[in-house]
């Protein structure tokens, strides 16, 4: 059985934990209870295993779009901008940038 380290990076310090485990049937790993809890590892999460020559480094797979559409749902709220309005900028904005970006492009 090999031991695994857990390691936490935070701006101020890095927090280490070993923890011993098993490989089961079908390759299932199973992390110790205080683990789960402590970073809210919960049934069905994914995750990416990194092999850095024999060391395994698992992080989050995070979906982006929800958190995405979270910051700009806050964004507009903030913003006062009713859907509508919020799409109407977003189309100026692209009208100006692909008249700048391939203005450019264009024969004079």
């Amino acid at each position: 059985m090999q031991k695994i380290c857990f390691f936490r990076i935070t701006d101020k310090e890095t927090a280490m934990t070993e923890a011993t485990l098993q490989v089961r049937k079908r390759g299932v790993v199973t992390f110790p209870s205080g683990l789960r809890e402590r970073y809210g590892i919960r049934e069905g999460d994914s995750y990416r295993l990194v092999d850095v020559d024999g060391i395994f480094i698992l992080t989050p797979m995070t979906p982006m779009v929800p958190e995405l559409a979270r910051e700009i749902e806050r964004l507009r709220q903030e913003a006062g901008l009713s859907v509508e309005e919020f799409l109407e900028g977003l189309r100026e904005q692209r009208a100006r940038y692909n008249t700048e970006k391939y203005a450019e492009d264009q024969p004079a």
